[in-house]
């Protein structure tokens, strides 16, 4: 049976969330988690509408009023957002759409958008980031992006926040982290001294930041270490206490995200991208895995005039730079693409080497119908979590990692772009981070060709294309 990316992925978000019962969108394509039986609403006046008019409409619809129908706490924030729960979980059917449906009317007589599923916001391979698994590099494998030249002043570094999993315990041992600061990995391995799954994703995006951006100041914080899931409606505070423990930075960069059927955003990141707003701060956000062009929200803020000088959505480019990987998302929403797949950065087992088991099969063919080896494809592995490999009795591969890895996904195309907008902040002096985004771009002559279109791109001066040649899988 061919792997199914997006089942699979379900299955293990919902056991990093035991307590959540999730459910999945309206399909696999530009399809997205959220809490089943339960919507996002704006604390106060809104909460209380949306609260009546669910419970009325399902007395008329169903002859009944459902006692389920209530605020569930905790409540509201500085987010400004509660949850509803709108149904039983525990029954078969999902009430969700029922309760959106409710409250149409009353919205379109508003303009306004009052109520919203509670979406997973996540890094996982499907929905968001990285578009595949990590392959170990070649010990005579450089990294790509190679550091640039340009030393470390911590008096000129331009701040740079990643939003991620937290760091690996050895990677100081690799030099351009050197002075990088955050929150270490919750937990590396399992019980028998395995790599998790995602381990790493926060440590080599640093790694390709610093590479880019060498006088840079990098925290990273482990808002995503579970999973890298987390529901909307936590995902806003999270975020605030980010900023709110090291200061606002000049760059926020941040792999993850959610698609969602709405067009103007997530209600549960409503207040914080309001204060974004007010910053100086430049957001830089993955464009997603999907292949597809459905919003993919924080980085589809990009296209909203309000927030289009402090959000940069950024897709991938395929790894020899001509096109876009398979995997990106794509449309006017998303302003640039850089170099997204088959990167070289900073992963673990600097000190001593760690093994990992393939979590996900490769496709016999690119699962968003592209004619190139991509990593959908390549290299080959199978993994534990694919449908049907129990019943053929094949067994998942497994690899050693040894520093540096090849890591696929526009969660690495982001720091790429984050880590230019600093260069640029350093090299022209510049200390609005907006304006050194807007004149990267504005200054941005090449061109990529992706789904037909010739959009921005942003190659590094330090990477270097890789052949479109099926790759080997390292022993």
């Amino acid at each position: 049976m061919a792997p199914q990316r997006f089942h699979e992925q379900f299955d293990h978000i919902q056991r990093s969330l035991p307590d959540v019962p999730l459910t999945m969108g309206p399909d696999d394509s530009a399809g997205f988690l959220y809490e089943k039986g339960v919507v996002l609403v704006r604390d106060g006046e809104e909460a209380g509408f949306v609260e009546d008019t669910v419970r009325t409409h399902f007395t008329e619809t169903q002859g009944l009023v459902p006692d389920h129908v209530r605020r569930i706490g905790p409540q509201a924030g500085r987010t400004g957002v509660t949850r509803i729960r709108v149904g039983d979980p525990a029954e078969g059917e999902d009430t969700v759409p029922h309760a959106l449906r409710a409250v149409r009317e009353a919205e379109d007589r508003q303009g306004r958008r009052l109520v919203g599923r509670n979406h997973v916001v996540h890094i996982a391979p499907v929905n968001a980031c990285p578009g595949d698994e990590p392959v170990p590099a070649p010990r005579t494998e450089p990294a790509n992006p190679a550091p640039a030249e340009g030393g470390y002043d911590p008096g000129t570094a331009v701040g740079v926040l990643v939003v991620d999993t937290g760091l690996v315990h050895d990677h100081r041992s690799y030099p351009p982290l050197a002075h990088t600061t955050g929150d270490t990995q919750l937990t590396e391995t399992d019980d028998h001294g395995v790599l998790r799954q995602y381990v790493g994703h926060g440590t080599f995006i640093a790694g390709l930041l610093a590479a880019v951006a060498p006088n840079t100041d990098i925290t990273v914080r482990g808002t995503l270490n579970d999973a890298g899931a987390v529901l909307e409606s936590e995902f806003g505070a999270l975020l605030f206490e980010a900023v709110d423990r090291d200061g606002w930075p000049d760059i926020i960069s941040l792999s993850a995200g959610t698609p969602s059927a709405d067009h103007d955003g997530l209600i549960g990141l409503d207040a914080f991208m309001r204060e974004l707003r007010e910053q100086r701060t430049l957001l830089v956000a993955a464009a997603g895995n999907n292949g597809c062009d459905t919003p993919f929200w924080p980085a589809a803020y990009a296209a909203l005039p309000e927030y289009a000088d402090c959000v940069l959505s950024v897709g991938a480019l395929r790894a020899d730079g001509e096109s876009g990987a398979c995997f990106t998302n794509h449309g006017p929403w998303v302003r640039v693409h850089a170099p997204g797949e088959r990167l070289t950065s900073a992963l673990t087992g600097f000190v001593t080497p760690v093994p990992y088991v393939y979590q996900h099969s490769t496709y016999d063919t690119c699962r968003f119908g592209a004619d190139y080896p991509c990593t959908c494809q390549y290299p080959r592995h199978t993994g534990v979590l694919s449908e049907g490999r129990e019943s053929t009795g094949a067994k998942p591969d497994q690899v050693m990692f040894e520093g540096l890895a090849q890591w696929s996904g526009t969660s690495f195309a982001t720091p790429v772009a984050a880590g230019l907008v600093a260069a640029r902040m350093t090299a022209y002096r510049e200390r609005d981070p907006r304006a050194a985004g807007a004149a990267l771009l504005a200054g941005a002559t090449e061109r990529a060709e992706v789904r037909g279109a010739h959009v921005p791109a942003l190659r590094p001066p330090t990477w270097r294309p890789v052949p479109a040649v099926i790759p080997a899988l390292p022993a």
